[in-house]
C-alpha cells in the first residue's frame, strides 16, 4: 500500500481548510472523498466523448458506450459476478433495492406472505418493503438485535418459515459499525429456499466482496461510498432472478420492439436500465475500482482495523462519553455521545474546529429507538485518516466538554 501521505494526496479535497482549519472528514459512511483519478475520469468523458449511449452510430456515442459497458465489467470483477449481464446500473443502494422490492414482489408477493428484515436496516432497506406489504398484505418481520447493536441469529432462524419469500440483510449496520454475519443468514434462508437481497452500502469499501462465494442472490451498493461519484450506483442479481424478475421502469433502452399492442424487452441487464443512464457516472465508479484494488483490499482493510483499534481506545477513554455499537466485528465507524450534551451541539462544536462527522439518526432511526436515544455522533473513518486526526477529534471532544 502506498505512503498515506502520497494517499491523501490523491484526494485534493483533504488539503482544504475550513473555518481557517485543517479539514479532518470523518464523514465517509455517508459520502467518500473522490480522488483525483475519479474526478478525472468523469471530466474527461463529458469534456472529449460525451455522447448518449447505445443509440447513436456516431464516434462519441461509440465511445460512451465503451467506456459505460467498460465499467459495468469492471464493477463484475471487483465482485466477482459470473457475468457482466449480472450487474445492473442504477441510481444508488436505494435505488437498486427499490427496484427489487417492485419487480420481486409483483411477481412473487401475495397475502399473507413474510418478508425479513433486521433492526439493524438503513431505512432505504425498510420503507421500500414496508411499500410492497401494504400494496400486497404481506407481512414484514423483523431480526431483533441485543445491546451491543449485533442481530440475534438464533431469533432469525425462529423467523424463517415457509412463507417467508425474501430476506433483505444489510451488510453493515450504517449507524453503529456491527458487520452482520451476512453467510449465516444466507446459508439459513437457501435451506429454506428463499433469496436474499444484502445491502452493501456500507460494506463494498471496507474489505474484498465476492458475490458467488457469499451467495446472495441480490447484493446492492452506491458508487459514492466508495469514492466513485454520486447518482451510480449497482444492482447485482443472479441470472436467474434477473431473467425471471420483470422491469421496474419502462422507456427507452430497456425495450427491444414497442408497438400499441405489446412490448418486448430487451435482454439483461438493459432490461432494467430505462432511459438514458448515468454513463459519466458508471466510468467515474470504475475509475474508483481501479484505484482501490490498485491500493489493495485487503491492505485497506488492515489499515482501518488499526484505526478502529486506535480511535475505540482514545474515544472510549474520555470521561462522559459513550460508545453505541460494540461488537467485536465492526468497520471502522464510531457511534457515540458525550452525557448531557446534544449530538448536533457536538457536531456543529467539531464542525468550527474542522472536524466533519455525522450527526443525528443516521436514516436507521429503530436502532435509536432500541437505545432510547434521538441521535448519536457517528466517526466514519477510512484508509486515508491518520491517527493525528483521530487525536484532533479527541481534542474536540474535550472541547466540546468544556463548552457545555
Amino acid at each position: 500500500m502506498k505512503d498515506i501521505s502520497e494517499i491523501r494526496s490523491d484526494f485534493p479535497i483533504l488539503g482544504r481548510k475550513v473555518y481557517g482549519k485543517q479539514l479532518v472528514y470523518f464523514d465517509n459512511g455517508a459520502t467518500a472523498q473522490k480522488p483525483q483519478r475519479v474526478i478525472d475520469s468523469v471530466d474527461e468523458i463529458l469534456t472529449f466523448f460525451n455522447g448518449n449511449i447505445h443509440r447513436g452510430v456516431h464516434y462519441l456515442s461509440d465511445m460512451a458506450s465503451e467506456s459505460y459497458e467498460n465499467a459495468r465489467q469492471k464493477v463484475a470483477a471487483f465482485i466477482n459476478a459470473s457475468g457482466k449481464e449480472e450487474i445492473v446500473f442504477t441510481s444508488g443502494t436505494t435505488g437498486s433495492i427499490n427496484t427489487i422490492a417492485f419487480s420481486f414482489g409483483e411477481r412473487y408477493i401475495k397475502r399473507g406472505d413474510e418478508i425479513i428484515v433486521s433492526h439493524l436496516e438503513h431505512h432505504a432497506n425498510i420503507v421500500p418493503w414496508q411499500m410492497l406489504c401494504e400494496r400486497k398484505g404481506a407481512i414484514l418481520k423483523v431480526i431483533p438485535m441485543n445491546s451491543n447493536g449485533e442481530i440475534i441469529t438464533g431469533e432469525y432462524l425462529k423467523l424463517l418459515s415457509p412463507k417467508t419469500k425474501i430476506v433483505a440483510i444489510t451488510q453493515v449496520s450504517n449507524a453503529l459499525g456491527t458487520i452482520v454475519p451476512v453467510n449465516e443468514i444466507i446459508e439459513a434462508a437457501h435451506s429454506n429456499n428463499t433469496p436474499v437481497l444484502v445491502d452493501g452500502a456500507q460494506g463494498i469499501q471496507h474489505g474484498i466482496v465476492d458475490v458467488q462465494k457469499m451467495d446472495c442472490d441480490f447484493y446492492v451498493f452506491s458508487g459514492h461510498k466508495i469514492y466513485g461519484p454520486t447518482g451510480i450506483g449497482v444492482l447485482y442479481g443472479k441470472k436467474k432472478w434477473l431473467e425471471e424478475l420483470p422491469p421496474y421502469q419502462g422507456g427507452g433502452d430497456m425495450v427491444e420492439k414497442v408497438t400499441f399492442e405489446k412490448t418486448t424487452y430487451n435482454h439483461l441487464p438493459f432490461k432494467f436500465e430505462a432511459g438514458t443512464m448515468n454513463y459519466a457516472g458508471a466510468v467515474g465508479l470504475g475509475a474508483a475500482l481501479d484505484y482501490i484494488t490498485e491500493l489493495g483490499r485487503e491492505e485497506i482493510a488492515e489499515r482501518e482495523r488499526q484505526l478502529l483499534s486506535y480511535a475505540t481506545e482514545c474515544i472510549s477513554g474520555i470521561e462522559g462519553v459513550t460508545i453505541y455499537g460494540n461488537s467485536e466485528r465492526k468497520i471502522s465507524t464510531i457511534s457515540f455521545l458525550i452525557d448531557g450534551i446534544h449530538q448536533y451541539d457536538t457536531g456543529m462544536v467539531l464542525d468550527k474546529l474542522g472536524i466533519a462527522v455525522r450527526t443525528g439518526t443516521h436514516c436507521a432511526q429503530p436502532v435509536m429507538d432500541f437505545f432510547g436515544i434521538d441521535g448519536t455522533v457517528r466517526v466514519s473513518m477510512c484508509f486515508y485518516n491518520t491517527r493525528q486526526e483521530i487525536e484532533a477529534l479527541v481534542q474536540g471532544i474535550e472541547k466540546v466538554k468544556s463548552m457545555f
